[in-house]
């Protein structure tokens, strides 16, 4: 058994990276890290050369395991398309990781199966401040419609600092999408992130912010307590993954009225905190998924 696992860095920049490859190699697989800017795909009638590395034709992998998350661009959705078509199997899929990647369309997905997601509001330059403030009341979030860690995440407070900032973006990323979101009060500085493996929660934790920061990721310093996992968190969870087709997820819950509200999914989610505050092991429970959905 071979395979890839596509990510665009460094491996020493990247404790997931790093880890995966220690467990597939536990567990004698082989597995190459694959820069996608190091391969060039082509159509042609034999496909089974159709793609090449490092300039290089190479023998297909059984699994690729896209690790590109929020910087998973055109090309890079291309060459994971092309190797679905050649019967690679991809962990996670290009349509998944498609949905995953538009924050609207994931949100238009889980609510539509009514599962509990903040009221949102796909907005364009120049924004029309009145129906912003009809539709909700300060604060509210801005986003991007893509960005991972926090990211192109905003609170406003009021239509002072909306303005402001919608004309900021027009000046410097006139071509960004972005949505416009209530804001839950109750998740102020803390939420959870939720590690969905084959459709099991294998992980939970609550992330808290150390600084007054509204946002609580572990990568803007904040920090991570081990959460009890709930029936309630079980499903929600659960059924993220189900709906947007994803064999691993890390999904972001907020705390509101005394349950909870989905905010994002990801399909690339790091797991560095989760081994370190919840002492799992998950690039170990990712090897062994692996190996049971190739037989």
């Amino acid at each position: 058994m071979t395979g890839w696992i596509l990510y665009k860095k460094n491996i020493e920049e990247s404790y997931e990276t790093q880890r995966l490859v220690e467990e597939f190699e536990k567990q004698d697989i082989k597995v190459r890290v694959v820069n996608p800017q190091d391969v060039d795909i082509y159509v042609d009638r034999d496909d089974r050369k159709s793609i090449r590395v490092g300039g290089k034709a190479r023998p297909l992998p059984d699994f690729v395991l896209p690790r590109t998350g929020s910087g998973t661009t055109y090309f890079i959705k291309a060459i994971i398309r092309h190797l679905e078509r050649l019967g690679v199997i991809l962990i996670n899929g290009s349509e998944s990781i498609d949905a995953v990647k538009d924050k609207l369309y994931s949100q238009q997905i889980l609510g539509q199966s009514n599962l509990p997601v903040p009221k949102t509001l796909l907005v364009k330059h120049p924004i029309d401040v009145e129906f912003v403030e009809k539709s909700l009341n300060y604060p509210i979030i801005v986003k991007t419609l893509s960005g991972s860690f926090g990211a192109g995440v905003f609170l406003v407070e009021n239509r002072k600092q909306l303005r402001q900032l919608m004309r900021m973006a027009e000046i410097t990323k006139p071509s960004y999408n972005i949505i416009i979101q209530e804001f839950i009060e109750d998740s102020y500085g803390k939420d959870l992130r939720v590690f969905v493996l084959n459709g099991k929660v294998v992980g939970c934790m609550m992330r808290q912010s150390t600084d007054d920061d509204f946002r609580a990721n572990i990568t803007r310093g904040g920090e991570g307590i081990p959460y009890q996992i709930t029936e309630d968190i079980e499903f929600l969870s659960g059924e993220c993954a189900r709906l947007l087709n994803l064999d691993i997820a890390g999904v972001d819950l907020l705390f509101n009225n005394g349950g909870y509200s989905i905010c994002e999914v990801n399909s690339s989610p790091g797991f560095e905190g989760m081994d370190k505050y919840c002492k799992t092991n998950i690039a170990e429970q990712i090897v062994t998924y692996v190996k049971y959905k190739l037989g």
